[in-house]
């Protein structure tokens, strides 16, 4: 019965918001559109939404741009934690059955548990005119856009700057999910710290699984244990690819008076406490700000492309962040590794 509540509830909320048009949105709107392109695009979070200083906030800053750059009109809807792939899918059919065209979903948790049958592909079947995007997805629908990223190439780099930092000979990884995507970054990352100091070791650890809905994303309290464990074991730089659960990490670091590394935005500027800024070392930065705004701009330009697009360190798709000048000293051996991807003298394995 309970469950059951929470679908009646998840059904009714989004019906309401499908009522009230814009005024049930719960992000950004504008009226003001293209004059010959009526274009209103709609944009579905994943869990943690505007606010997570991470993943989810690069996606909003791209489709913030969308309204400020390109005078379109834009909505956002949140996600709810524990929400079911019907819930997810009812999101996505909401916005392009209200006329919302193009329609990007955040995240992997819309291709569910099968891509072929998840939430979006359902979504894609049912409105065959709407395009979509998906971030980090692999739908492989006619009418979608895969927006990907060569993780494994940034984690790459700031692997390489935490060898170059560190002082005991000792870092750490820290996961938001076991699952394909975040084990790239962690691959990524060791690589790049194995290739620039051979005998380091690298602590790794995942705060959840698919079992319990990849919840490690939105878990301050377990990435603030399980960073604290690392430093407790001799790490002076814990990298955690975990979207909200960073700021847990960040918190730790500072309680042991150890270093952090951020990932997606440049989390010395997004982090809401300041007094975290000094443990953060740098960020890998994963440009889906960049994907979001290209993918609306392109579409807006009728150049729509089905199927996956990569975004790596050729395109500045991602990268690693200098703000607050810890790896200044270091940047012309990160600029030097950046160079040997791009030219392929290295290859980053990504598992």
């Amino acid at each position: 019965m309970k469950v059951l509540g929470g679908a009646v509830v998840a059904f009714v909320a989004l019906s309401s918001i499908a009522a009230c048009g814009d005024k049930g949105s719960t992000g950004s709107d504008s009226s003001a559109g293209p004059e010959k392109k009526h274009i209103k695009v709609g944009l579905a979070f994943d869990i943690g939404g505007r606010g997570d200083k991470s993943f989810n906030d690069s996606a909003a800053a791209g489709l913030d741009r969308v309204k400020s750059d390109l005078n379109i009109e834009i909505k956002d809807l949140a996600a709810v934690a524990g929400e079911s792939e019907n819930d997810k899918y009812s999101r996505l059919k909401m916005l392009c059955s209200t006329g919302y065209n193009p329609v990007i979903a955040v995240g992997f948790v819309y291709d569910g548990a099968d891509a072929k049958n998840g939430p979006l592909a359902r979504a894609a079947k049912e409105c065959p005119t709407t395009k979509f995007a998906i971030v980090d997805g692999g739908t492989q629908a006619d009418n979608v856009a895969d927006l990907t990223f060569a993780e494994e190439q940034g984690s790459y780099l700031v692997g390489v700057a935490a060898a170059l930092k560190s002082k005991t000979g000792t870092v750490g990884f820290i996961g938001g999910c076991q699952v394909d995507l975040i084990k790239k970054f962690e691959a990524g990352f060791t690589a790049g710290a194995k290739a620039t100091k051979a005998d380091i070791k690298v602590l790794t650890n995942y705060l959840s699984t698919p079992a319990d809905a990849c919840k490690g994303f939105n878990d301050p309290a377990g990435g603030k244990t399980s960073a604290s464990g690392m430093y407790d074991q001799g790490a002076d730089i814990v990298y955690a690819a975990a979207g909200g659960s960073g700021t847990g990490v960040f918190e730790a670091a500072k309680d042991k008076k150890a270093l952090a590394i951020g990932v997606d935005s440049d989390q010395y500027n997004t982090v809401t406490d300041a007094s975290l800024k000094p443990v953060i070392m740098t960020s890998m930065l994963k440009r889906v700000d960049n994907a979001v705004f290209n993918f609306v701009k392109d579409y807006a330009a009728n150049n729509f492309k089905a199927g996956a697009t990569v975004f790596d360190l050729k395109t500045d798709g991602v990268g690693y962040a200098t703000s607050g000048g810890q790896v200044d000293d270091i940047k012309d051996k990160l600029d030097a590794a950046k160079a040997d991807i791009v030219s392929g003298k290295v290859t980053v394995p990504s598992k």
